[in-house]
């Protein structure tokens, strides 16, 4: 809902009751110096710390970039958010009660911070209720199991706050709601309870289970995870979305872990609740877990803010499943890592075992050994590329190099990529020395054809750019006028790893982009076309030397209107032109470098060529079969040649 006007008395007890240092130490890494704090300054690429932050003065200052301010304006700045809405936030952290100037809107204000306020009540007490029944008869069996065989004790087990769900259906329902009369609807809301299917009463979400309270950055209950005693599926169980509760913005133990993080400038991530409780008991404290999904980038950026260095260490299971794990990790972050935006490892414990298991036949002083020891996340790539292949066997050697040449493809600095292609080619030459030589050369270009990806105009054709100029304004027109197709241009871009080739395209879809983006983290629903597009309008107002070029994209002219008519036909043959102009000129890219290699000193390298071409050419028959099978679709739309389309695909058959 629109934040109403806030009373002035409520902002001037926002402005007295913030703290800060508090409020910036949750994005930035701040170091004590005298009586301030000082740090990397979050508006600009800085290399030195040059931010200050006075708490006494409450003002943070910029000797470098010179950017200044309150605890307010910080915000406002770094969320690109507005005045109201920091101060609401900050009202509710600091428990300032808050006055409209509009009485209604009070009210309805007034109703939704009450219902977070409830939930975080009926969570807490809920936390409260499974600590009690692990203590009772009915915990028998899962005290022991963390005494016994998690070896945590009794100091740990209350640290996490770790209880029981006893197992009949409503023993939960009855203690809040026949007990401490909460509203059924509210328990229901805070995912504690679920309604029975035929619509008959609820049952409890959580029975015979082993409890694992979630916590918010500023300690609070916000969901639970819960581990199965016996056999029942699944072993572990979350708690649903909420109110309060996102599991993929959310980290277990980031609440107990960031001032450690902070310290030793390092955080660890691991896979599971335990192997987070362990290190915890054994004095390593820097280390958080992800809920059972993939690591995602806002909780990565989320870790950022408390390590100076920026490095991350993962540490996921070595088995199968937590190498996939590993690498679809890396995947989420790699282009951060690329960029230098994160100092990535990866540490994989020997004989596959995890940090819990380590760590009952081995010390804390073994787990930091292996943890200082952890290679650079290139480095268990190519670890992992290798692992398995006899170099020895011409196949296995070739998959291999395709492999190592794709990932060093995507090294941006040139410096990094030099080091990596000579290690590389030490590690594939077996010790040859004469060999390593030839292999670096080959590698170097491979790698070079291999970042090449189809944005020079050196291998455009004359009719190229008109084709890929009308394709891409197709494309954003219909994105901009037809907010029901917007998810399948998107995904059809990112399933055929497109980008747009003109850059008043690309900056018209980065705004897009930076606006969706934003609508995501809105709690309002996506913006209507008309909206969308008022938005850009006011955008590009900043860059009027962009205004021309996209203005057109904005208005619907007949052929415009008549594409609209036909949507989905036009997306088809849209993407398809995008692409085939991107393989047409990486097949001419290739032919080149083929041309100019001597295939007699180098048959691996003329080979990859070769295979790259007939890639290319193979792709590009299929593009032209889809494009056809458009214009047939196209046609078939118009009543009068539905006949002729029929006779038209005899005579191709």
């Amino acid at each position: 809902m629109d934040i109403p006007r806030l009373h002035p008395d409520t902002i001037e007890q926002v402005k007295q009751r913030v703290d800060i240092v508090d409020v910036i130490s949750d994005h930035v890494v701040l170091r004590k110096r005298g009586k301030d704090f000082t740090g990397l300054c979050p508006f600009h690429d800085d290399k030195s710390p040059s931010f200050s932050v006075s708490p006494t003065k409450q003002f943070y200052y910029c000797f470098s970039c010179g950017v200044g301010g309150n605890a307010i304006t910080f915000l406002m700045e770094t969320g690109k958010r507005s005045f109201a809405d920091v101060v609401l936030d900050l009202a509710k952290r600091y428990q300032v009660p808050i006055q409209t100037l509009e009485p209604a809107q009070r009210q309805e204000l007034q109703r939704q911070i009450s219902l977070r306020e409830q939930l975080y009540d009926v969570l807490a007490l809920t936390a409260r209720f499974y600590e009690h029944a692990l203590q009772q008869s009915q915990g028998e069996a899962a005290l022991p199991y963390l005494r016994d065989k998690r070896q945590l004790s009794q100091e740990t087990i209350q640290q996490f706050q770790l209880g029981y769900a006893p197992a009949g259906w409503q023993t939960l329902y009855g203690y809040l709601i026949e007990q401490k009369r909460y509203p059924v609807e509210l328990v229901e809301k805070a995912g504690l309870i679920v309604p029975r299917q035929e619509g008959r009463g609820h049952y409890d979400r959580f029975r015979d289970r082993l409890m694992i309270p979630i916590h918010d950055l500023q300690g609070r209950v916000i969901g639970f995870g819960g581990r199965s005693l016996g056999d029942e599926q699944p072993k572990y169980l979350n708690s649903p979305e909420t109110e309060l509760f996102d599991k993929g913005k959310t980290l277990f133990a980031l609440d107990k872990a960031r001032t450690a993080i902070a310290k030793h400038d390092r955080v660890i991530i691991v896979e599971g609740y335990f192997d987070v409780i362990a290190l915890h008991a054994a004095g390593i404290t820097n280390v958080v877990a992800s809920l059972g999904t993939a690591l995602s980038v806002t909780q990565i950026r989320q870790l950022l803010r408390y390590t100076e260095s920026k490095q991350i260490v993962l540490n996921f299971d070595a088995d199968a499943a937590g190498t996939k794990a590993a690498e679809r990790a890396i995947g989420e972050i790699a282009d951060l890592a690329y960029q230098g935006e994160v100092q990535l490892r990866i540490l994989t414990i020997p004989q596959g075992k995890d940090p819990d298991e380590f760590l009952k036949t081995h010390s804390a002083a073994d787990y930091q050994a292996l943890l200082d020891n952890a290679p650079l996340w290139l480095d268990w790539q190519i670890q992992q590329i290798l692992a398995d292949s006899d170099l020895h066997q011409a196949d296995q050697f070739q998959q291999g190099t395709q492999e190592i040449v794709k990932l060093l493809g995507n090294l941006p600095n040139a410096t990094l990529r030099t080091h990596y292609i000579h290690y590389c080619a030490e590690i594939l030459s077996q010790g040859n020395a004469r060999l390593a030589v030839q292999l670096e050369s080959d590698l170097r270009t491979q790698v070079r054809g291999q970042r090449w990806h189809g944005r020079s105009q050196k291998w455009q054709r004359p009719g190229d750019r008109t084709l890929l100029e009308e394709s891409e304004a197709q494309l954003l027109r219909l994105y901009l006028h037809l907010s029901e197709y917007r998810t399948l241009i998107m995904q059809s871009l990112e399933e055929r790893d497109l980008d747009f080739s003109f850059a008043h395209h690309r900056f018209l879809w980065q705004q897009i982009l930076e606006l969706k983006d934003a609508d995501n983290q809105a709690p309002s629903p996506s913006p209507q076309p008309a909206d969308l597009l008022s938005q850009l309008r006011d955008r590009c107002t900043e860059f009027p030397d962009k205004q021309a070029q996209i203005y057109p994209l904005f208005q619907l002219d007949e052929k415009a209107k008549r594409d609209i008519l036909r949507a989905p036909l036009v997306i088809r043959a849209a993407i398809a032109g995008m692409e085939r102009v991107m393989c047409d000129k990486r097949r001419r890219h290739f032919l080149d470098l083929w041309k100019q290699t001597d295939c007699a000193n180098a048959p691996e390298l003329c080979q990859y060529y070769q295979q790259q071409i007939y890639a290319e050419n193979q792709r590009i028959a299929d593009l032209d079969q889809q494009q056809r099978q458009v214009t047939l679709d196209d046609l078939a739309q118009i009543p009068w040649v539905g006949e002729f389309k029929d006779a038209l695909e005899r005579s191709q058959s």
